[in-house]
């Protein structure tokens, strides 16, 4: 037992002097703490990242297939034909009609949520909104894509209300129509929407619950009307909150290949394209060549979105 004693109090010894000889050096404690996620961040992470990136610089053999181990810009050239041109677009242009769309419907709804509702309504409002993303991501897309089909619910009540004819007129335009809603840019946008709108509404919800109620009372104080409260006061305060939830739909909307490919048409998106070169194709120069894209879009957009405060009010 004398043996235990002394054993336990030589460990209690050890562990305290450790403790001190750490408190005493606040830099070394805190390296240590680092060390561990950053090596994880800087090897797993970025390490694969830049693996991927410099695949890029080599390039396919058109007479063999195989990959050429050469340095070189030839992928980088192929990636700005008129056929890649139109991806990159076609999916930074729906990045950004998703996220005016999310802004457009999270506002009214984050404002009623900061300014109108008691502790116990807005618990149920935090739940109505969180609830879509405790399901699966592929069972939300799977039921969009039924409510969105020909025979989905969404046709049915067009012609129950007598406005199939309207639906049909939406479905014949041009590029964004299609047989379908499910098959349509319209229905992968309305899908793009319902997946990343609580990503908008949380963030723009928090900024609106740290603007002053007393900036609001002293602008009605000084004879400004709710519309002019709204304009200089209210909203120039939310837009860190607007900023940064558009960094969330912005970006996911960016990189996501699933939806596209279950609802909307027959063209890619750039994470359908990574997908099909990095696959069928086996074509990983291109692919990796893809990859950079969203990297320098999304570098531009963070570095726009900082001026607003984004991160301020992440």
């Amino acid at each position: 037992m004398a043996a235990v004693a002394e054993a336990g109090a030589a460990h209690r010894s050890a562990a305290g002097g450790l403790s001190t000889f750490l408190y005493l050096r606040p830099r070394l404690m805190l390296a240590l703490l680092l060390i561990p996620p950053l090596l994880w961040l800087g090897i797993i992470y970025l390490g694969s990242l830049f693996a991927l990136l410099a695949q890029s610089l080599f390039h396919i053999d058109d007479f063999t297939g195989l990959v050429v181990h050469e340095p070189g810009l030839q992928t980088y050239a192929e990636l700005f034909t008129a056929a890649n041109i139109g991806i990159i677009t076609r999916t930074v242009v729906m990045a950004a009609l998703v996220t005016v769309i999310c802004g457009a419907i999270a506002f009214p709804l984050a404002y009623y949520m900061a300014r109108y509702t008691t502790t116990h309504s807005k618990a149920i409002f935090y739940i109505a909104v969180m609830l879509p993303l405790w399901s699966n991501y592929l069972v939300r897309v799977y039921s969009w894509k039924l409510i969105l089909a020909k025979e989905g619910v969404i046709t049915w009540l067009f012609n129950l209300v007598g406005l199939g004819g309207v639906l049909d007129w939406i479905l014949a335009l041009p590029v964004v129509g299609g047989p379908s809603l499910s098959v349509s840019y319209i229905g992968t946008c309305i899908t793009f929407v319902y997946i990343w709108l609580p990503y908008m509404v949380l963030p723009v919800e928090a900024a609106l619950e740290r603007v002053p109620r007393s900036f609001i009372e002293a602008s009605a104080d000084l004879g400004a009307h709710p519309g002019e409260t709204f304009r200089r006061i209210i909203l120039p305060l939310a837009i860190p909150g607007v900023a940064a939830g558009s960094i969330f739909t912005f970006s996911l909307t960016l990189g996501d290949y699933i939806i596209p490919q279950q609802v909307g048409g027959s063209w890619p998106f750039i994470g359908m394209a990574v997908y099909g070169l990095q696959g069928t194709a086996g074509n990983i120069p291109m692919a990796a060549a893809f990859t950079l894209v969203p990297i320098v879009v999304m570098g531009v957009y963070l570095t726009v979105a900082k001026r607003f405060g984004a991160f301020d009010a992440l």
